[in-house]
């Protein structure tokens, strides 16, 4: 707004200062009848000179010329021989609101006291400008939507002749305040002779809120309908539709004419969903190469929604339902009918649905046997290189990625790698440097871990180069993280860091501070091999240094010799009637109700029920140990809760033989007063396992090897500090 607008009241006090020169400063006598409204003013004076002591900026100059200016107008009312007695009362009164119009503004912090004379200014000119029929539109659009709103609403400025247009120039000022809020203050406001104007801003700024709003059978919703905009009639005739939601994909190309709605409609229909995916993997290819190039197609974030929903639906669910199958071909029969593009968007917009074998024996082996030539760089060509940190990401979580990187040229995997490590200071969030993290523990050639390391470094200059602060935190952090994993002092990594331990989870770190004692809490549940893994649980702690006492809904087994270790486990009961659940929440109740607080977690259950156990978690745990497939992929969630834990899981599939292990070593370990030394643990246990389960154990991931997790807890670190 110009600062001459802005001022222009200062300006027009003066001016019309002249049409008070001639009335005297002093009140003329004042009938009876009005002595009341006199009264009202002044009270509202006195509490106006009150609020100087909670801002200093409304000094006695800015209350003495303001009480001038509001006695002007008091005298210039009562002497004016053109006005009648309602009319006098009219304007008394509309004094009298405008004082208190400001009071109540100043105290809701909605104006300040330096717009104390700016608003006796402007309701001058306003005045004149009513008095000589005149519209007050220019002054209501010239000055601050607060003032302009106290002017429109003032009871004696309602009989100003633009008074419709300065209410339609606030409406819209109040928008352009609120551009997110446009349909809901036009749901007030819908006459407003801006109203087309305004739907039309508001259809490109959320045509999802443009289409509820249409389809309302209210006053908006008739005035959408009617609006004469290409893309406002679109989403108008999409609003009365039953399956207008559909379409919304396909906003931009409808718009465009590059679809229409009867060519998308013959996808719409459930006995055609899988041709409906296909069309939006195929939009969805067409709009991450116009990205590319720095244009962003309408409503592509609803493609992106609706492209994981369906891709989820249609697939994910049926290939992960099927993990029993033993026949691929009956398993994966559903995604056959799917092409190499197609399975790539299935995998990195389903990453968080995904089971460790949907990926590994189906999605991945899949997305090259379909292609012609199987090369990992035409198949990112096909993208338009969308989402392919993500995928990369998610290869190398499942020990895919040096497979994937082998299938194409060494030096256009060396340019890849550096773009998946390059320009991390430039997003808004830590997901891609923590993918770039979980990556470098899963890369084991070593001439890419060497390019990932040196183009880390070299990014931390240039950050340091361009007092890019925010780079230089997480590409220092990488770096250290990096460095101190292949470095013979592990201990440097974490004094480095400024974090707690990472080699080692100290015995007295998960001891109660009261009792002395470790808590250990596991999660069982129902199904048929539930049972099994429970009893072989219960057979291991069978022995002279472990009393397991049986309770209704759980077992307590305590350490008979050594330090106090007490080890809680629900039982796997039927989960057809949810009574396994039932017995989680009973021992849970128990250990609240006790103030026992659980340092170690373990999840032994089929990865879908990880989320189960994820959301029943104490956020006392230290330690968790995440016994399904695929464990691996939930780190941030466990994270989310218990901030710093260190974490055992698995990239692939988890096996009872190896959870058990790891539970007998730790349980040991702490039984005799050890600190868990993971390089020791890990390097000891992999003596014990051959063959098919040293292969499986070799998938598990140590906490000092949760390279994401380390990220997470020394970039928070770092921020606090």
């Amino acid at each position: 707004m110009h600062s001459k607008l802005i001022w222009m009241p200062f300006f027009l006090i003066l001016i019309n200062c002249h049409l008070y020169a001639q009335q005297s400063d002093s009140i003329p006598p004042i009938p009876a009848m009005r002595q009341l409204h006199h009264e009202y003013i002044l009270r509202a004076l006195a509490e106006v000179a009150v609020l100087k002591q909670f801002s200093p900026s409304l000094d006695s100059v800015a209350i003495q010329l303001g009480e001038k200016k509001i006695n002007q107008f008091r005298s210039f009312i009562e002497l004016n021989s053109a006005l009648n007695n309602n009319d006098k009362y009219t304007w008394l009164r509309g004094v009298n609101d405008l004082l208190t119009a400001f009071i109540s503004a100043f105290k809701s912090r909605l104006i300040t006291s330096n717009q104390y004379l700016i608003l006796i200014g402007s309701y001058d000119t306003a005045m004149q400008l009513t008095w000589q029929d005149a519209s007050m539109q220019w002054l209501v659009k010239s000055g601050s939507l607060e003032l302009g709103s106290i002017l429109v609403n003032n009871f004696a400025l309602q009989q100003n002749r633009g008074l419709e247009m300065a209410k339609d120039a606030l409406v819209v000022k109040l928008c352009e305040k609120n551009p997110d809020n446009i349909l809901s203050i036009l749901s007030k406001n819908s006459a407003t002779a801006s109203a087309d104007s305004l739907i039309v801003k508001a259809a490109f700024k959320d045509p999802e809120a443009l289409y509820n709003y249409a389809a309302a059978p209210d006053k908006l919703g008739k005035k959408i309908q009617s609006v004469n905009h290409p893309f406002v009639s679109l989403l108008s005739r999409l609003a009365l539709t039953r399956t207008g939601r559909m379409y919304f994909p396909f906003l931009d190309q409808l718009y465009k004419g590059n679809l229409t709605m009867d060519s998308i409609a013959k996808y719409v229909g459930n006995d055609t969903a899988i041709g409906y995916y296909k069309l939006l993997v195929k939009t969805r290819i067409e709009y991450a190469a116009r990205m590319q190039q720095g244009d962003t197609p309408m409503a592509v974030k609803i493609l992106t929604n609706k492209l994981k929903s369906k891709g989820t639906e249609l697939f994910i669910n049926e290939i992960n339902a099927l993990h029993a199958q033993k026949s691929d071909a009956i398993r994966f029969k559903k995604i056959e009918l799917l092409s190499p593009t197609e399975l790539y968007y299935l995998a990195v917009l389903g990453e968080e649905e995904m089971y460790t074998s949907s990926f590994v024996s189906g999605i991945y082996p899949r997305i090259f046997s379909k292609m012609r030539i199987p090369r990992s760089d035409t198949l990112l060509q096909l993208v338009s290189q969308d989402y392919y940190k993500k995928f990369i990401k998610i290869s190398a979580a499942y020990n895919k990625l040096d497979d994937f990187l082998s299938r194409m040229d060494s030096r256009d995997a060396e340019a890849l790698m550096k773009r998946f490590v390059s320009k991390l200071d430039e997003t808004n969030t830590l997901e891609d440097a923590v993918d770039i993290a979980d990556s470098y523990a899963s890369i084991y050639n070593g001439s890419i871990r060497k390019l990932i390391l040196n183009k880390v470094e070299q990014e931390l200059l240039r950050c340091k180069d361009e007092k890019q602060k925010r780079g230089q935190v997480i590409y220092g952090l990488l770096y250290t993280i990096f460095t101190s994993l292949d470095s013979t002092n592990k201990k440097t990594m974490s004094a480095t860091l400024n974090i707690p331990p990472v080699f080692e989870l100290p015995y007295k770190n998960m001891r109660d501070s009261i009792t002395g004692t470790i808590a250990m809490q596991l999660f069982f549940y129902g199904d048929k091999d539930g049972n099994v893994v429970f009893n072989a649980f219960l057979n291991k702690f069978s022995n002279p240094v472990w009393k397991i006492t049986r309770k209704s809904q759980w077992v307590e087994i305590v350490s008979v010799k050594g330090m106090p270790i007490t080890i809680f486990a629900n039982l796997p009961l039927d989960e057809t009637f949810e009574l396994d659940e039932k017995s989680q929440d009973s021992l849970i109740a128990y250990l609240n109700d006790n103030h026992i607080h659980p340092s170690i977690v373990v999840h032994r259950g089929h990865s879908y029920y990880l989320n189960r156990t994820i959301e029943k978690m104490p956020s006392s745990a230290k330690l968790v140990l995440l016994g399904s497939c695929g464990g691996y992929q939930k780190l941030h969630d466990v994270l989310a809760i218990s901030p710093g834990a260190h974490i055992i899981s698995s990239k692939q599939i988890g096996t009872g033989i190896i959870n058990q292990g790891l539970i007998n070593t730790i349980s040991e370990q702490l039984r005799l007063g050890k600190d868990l030394n993971w390089p020791e643990i890990w390097s000891s246990l992999s003596t014990r396992f051959s063959g098919t389960a040293k292969e499986k154990f070799d998938d598990y991931v140590p906490p000092h090897k949760n390279l994401g997790a380390i990220l997470i807890t020394a970039y928070q670190a770092q921020m606090q500090e």
